[in-house]
């Protein structure tokens, strides 16, 4: 029987678990997938985890704190500066790559430059994905540093410049669903394209706003698809 499982706090719920499951139970391999919420990161645990996992992901909050516990970073992590997938003490990025193939379809040649929404780990992979496709990102941030803009900075210019907008937030997440970024939504127009990284529920708030104004829009399952198909390859050294 092979063990693998996600960690991360809290964990309600887990498309990585349904996922895998399910594919588990399809294929009909000796395998399972478990949660594993933990409120306090610890070297003991992960090691205790590495230990007895096959492979692991990792999800808010700690994309980036588990790395001070791995041996290694593949290339991809180490330009992005976090992890959500560990095979063997060494910890990879698949975000990135589930982020490029959902959004590439959707950008248009006028798509230059696009607003991230949240500073997390998600964000950090998102800002890679957009690099590589040509597209350059801005942070914005509640409390924003040096290069990123804050909420109160998104003036009717800037969303006309910034025609790419992604939220990297858990804001809209179930049960949260009332929740959504507090950008200037009157501004958003058929030029615009409004990727989510939420996938429950189906269509946030962050995107009805947006559909409403005209913009394109598109929810984070397709990103958590194939951010998950890398994993297993990655696990099962393909």
């Amino acid at each position: 029987m092979h063990h693998y499982g996600i960690i991360g706090f809290p964990l309600i719920h887990s498309f990585s678990a349904k996922y895998f499951n399910e594919k588990f139970e399809r294929e009909k391999l000796e395998a399972e997938y478990s949660l594993y919420p933990i409120e306090e990161l610890t070297r003991e645990r992960m090691d205790e985890l590495m230990r007895s996992l096959d492979g692991m992901n990792v999800t808010m909050p700690y994309k980036k704190a588990v790395i001070p516990y791995l041996d290694r970073l593949d290339e991809t992590a180490e330009a992005i500066g976090a992890v959500n997938v560990i095979h063997d003490r060494v910890g990879y990025n698949t975000d990135c790559l589930g982020f490029i193939d959902s959004i590439r379809p959707l950008l248009r040649p006028d798509d230059q430059q696009a607003l991230v929404l949240g500073t997390g780990g998600a964000s950090k992979a998102v800002c890679y994905g957009l690099r590589k496709l040509g597209v350059t990102p801005t942070l914005v941030s509640r409390t924003p540093k040096e290069g990123m803009l804050g909420y109160e900075e998104l003036t009717e210019d800037v969303m006309k410049q910034y025609t790419v907008i992604v939220n990297c937030t858990p804001l809209g997440m179930a049960p949260e669903t009332d929740t959504f970024p507090d950008i200037p939504y009157q501004w958003i127009s058929a030029r615009h394209l409004l990727f989510d990284c939420v996938y429950n529920p189906e269509e946030t708030l962050f995107l009805q706003k947006g559909k409403a104004q005209g913009a394109t829009t598109r929810n984070g399952m397709e990103m958590l698809v194939g951010q998950a198909k890398a994993a297993w390859k990655i696990w099962n050294n393909e």
